[in-house]
């Protein structure tokens, strides 16, 4: 692999990290913890967690250009600038495996300087330390590592790790959706790391959790790495190429099988604590007992239900496929396996003439055929809405907080107006008027998703602080404090992205905020969703997902200037702009 450069605008101070997992394991004990790291985790796993693992440290790599640097880091952070160091070998390893690099090229050192808990627990901010001096040839390496932050985790200690125990730990983080993710054994220390990629709609920035047991577990370990992900496994098999290749072909079947399981209602009539016979769960949902076990042995391969000797039990990732559970993702599998299914079968046509397979197919856009059939309609929208958890952090966005902040004002003469331009079923604007009280909202919509959203937010007790409007993008309010773009620019080619955002800024105030929810293109080409859906966008929209300074053009090309942006679950971010001349963010009128 090259490791390419990213934009400079990309890159991530390493002081202001530093300073972050300091102030984040300060703030933070295990039992508050876990619960966010494992949404769901409660009960017995739970006190199992808290009883036998202990919040260690929070994790990140460094790249100081010398140890000078590093002890200047550590100083600007309050941190002890003498704390000795020793060879991490699990990191060091797993830097040159990434980047196909020698291991001799990297001297990778660990330090934990201490952090006092606010409980008064003493805790520690593990420091890799690889020392880049100015123009290295380890300068993109660098670069590539602080925007992706692969060796950033939280850690917990494992007291007294017997075997059995450490392995049953690993069980239930495995339960509650925690996958692992390497690991490895340093004789300098005698201590065996396990590592695990958290949830997606895990409640914090950091994507890994390590368990660390004092001591040589590497039968554990050994085991732990035959789950772990591909990247982590040899690479010395010939059998290896065609046999990923040939569960790549199998795609396909995924897709259907996952959909199939929801369509005839088996995650609805499963329980994840119990296992049913098959014969159990033919007879409510008028299936074949033995066709039904052959797919339910697929979607254990899966992980949607695991299969015991009493029958099939429904796991977490399944139960995302009920009809009734908060966050079901089962109208995403209906849609999936659907139309979209369909158009993806013309994908050829898409790459050749870069119009989209889903007018060949279907006569049509995708947006008029929705239109067209209300089922279709609904089930799209509600789809968009299962993704829902990709907005989890964005009520606390510094934007709408402020906004909320000059509704309380004493002196605001009326609330702050959030305006939710294609704003679906709803579910966006909810999220942010439940977690504002004092903010109303405009939602502009098509009219039929404008029923279902006012549907939606009298459901949630927001409607009466909600106007909706009707109407297309040329109709977007005026007045607003706050206009969100989610996921609608990415559906649309540059030049009506930038009739789009001309709309919006002609009915914005001055001192009014955008916010644009997209998924990004990496810039190094790295893994991510962002890839996958530009190809979705090719084959059934006309769409594209851009990097963040093609957004940054589109928007200046508006007269809009790109201020700032975060990251949300699910790959996106949150891109925040601002007219071309307006006052600074902090100077907003109150």
């Amino acid at each position: 692999m090259t490791t390419t450069l990213p934009d400079e605008t990309l890159l991530r101070d390493d002081t202001a990290c530093l300073r972050a997992a300091a102030r984040f394991v300060r703030e933070h004990d295990s039992a508050a913890l876990l619960p966010l790291l494992l949404p769901g985790l409660g009960g017995p796993d739970l006190r199992a967690l808290a009883e036998h693992c202990r919040f260690a440290h929070a994790g990140l790599l460094l790249f100081p250009p010398d140890s000078d640097g590093l002890r200047a880091q550590l100083a600007d952070c309050g941190l002890a600038v003498d704390t000795p160091s020793h060879p991490s070998v699990v990191v060091r390893d797993r830097l040159a495996r990434r980047h196909r690099r020698d291991p001799a090229e990297l001297d990778v050192r660990i330090l934990r300087p201490r952090v006092d808990g606010h409980d008064g627990e003493r805790r520690a901010v593990e420091v890799f330390a690889l020392t880049v001096p100015p123009h290295s040839d380890l300068e993109p390496l660098a670069a590539y590592e602080r925007v992706r932050r692969h060796e950033a985790h939280l850690a917990f200690e494992v007291e007294h790790p017997e075997p059995l125990a450490l392995r049953g730990l690993c069980a239930i983080l495995g339960r509650h959706g925690a996958r692992p993710d390497g690991g490895g054994y340093n004789p300098h220390e005698d201590g065996t790391v396990l590592y695990f990629t958290l949830p997606a709609d895990a409640a914090c920035d950091y994507r890994r959790l390590e368990l660390y047991a004092p001591g040589d577990h590497r039968d554990t370990l050994a085991a732990h790495l035959d789950h772990s992900d591909l990247d982590h496994r040899p690479r010395d098999d010939a059998r290896q190429p065609a046999e990923t290749l040939l569960h790549l072909f199998t795609g396909a079947w995924t897709t259907q099988a996952l959909a199939t399981f929801a369509r005839l209602g088996l995650p609805d009539v499963m329980d994840t604590r119990t296992a049913h016979r098959t014969e159990d769960l033919a007879r409510p949902t008028g299936t074949h007992p033995r066709s039904l076990a052959t797919l339910l042995r697929y979607l254990a391969m899966l992980g949607a239900v695991v299969e015991e000797q009493e029958g099939f039990r429904l796991t977490e990732l399944g139960a995302l496929l009920r009809a009734d559970t908060p966050g079901s993702m089962r109208p995403l599998a209906l849609m999936y396996a659907g139309p979209f299914y369909r158009s993806f079968g013309a994908l050829d046509h898409a790459v050749r003439t870069g119009q989209p397979a889903f007018d060949h197919l279907f006569g049509e856009n995708h947006f008029d055929h929705f239109a067209r059939d209300p089922e279709l309609a609904t089930l799209f929208d509600r789809s968009m809405a299962a993704s829902s958890r990709m907005f989890q952090p964005l009520p606390t966005h510094p934007v709408i907080t402020a906004a909320a902040q000059a509704s309380q004002a004493a002196q605001a003469s009326r609330a702050a107006t959030v305006v939710d331009i294609a704003g679906g079923n709803g579910e966006l604007l909810g999220r942010i008027l439940t977690a504002h009280p004092r903010l109303r909202g405009v939602l502009l919509e098509r009219p039929h998703a404008v029923q279902a959203a006012r549907r939606l937010l009298d459901a949630t007790g927001c409607g009466s602080r909600c106007d909706y409007r009707a109407g297309d993008f040329a109709d977007v309010p005026t007045g607003g404090d706050v206009y969100i773009l989610s996921r609608v620019l990415h559906d649309w080619d540059d030049d009506r992205c930038r009739e789009i955002l001309r709309h919006c800024v002609r009915a914005m105030p001055a001192h009014a905020d955008l916010l644009v929810v997209e998924r990004l293109l990496p810039v190094d080409g790295s893994p991510s969703l962002a890839t996958a859906w530009d190809l979705h966008m090719l084959c059934n929209v006309g769409g594209r997902e851009r990097r963040a300074d093609h957004y940054a053009r589109l928007l200046a090309d508006a007269g809009l200037q790109l201020v700032g942006r975060r990251p949300l679950p699910l790959d996106a971010h949150v891109l925040h702009a601002r007219k071309a001349g307006a006052p600074a963010p902090t100077a907003r009128r109150s």
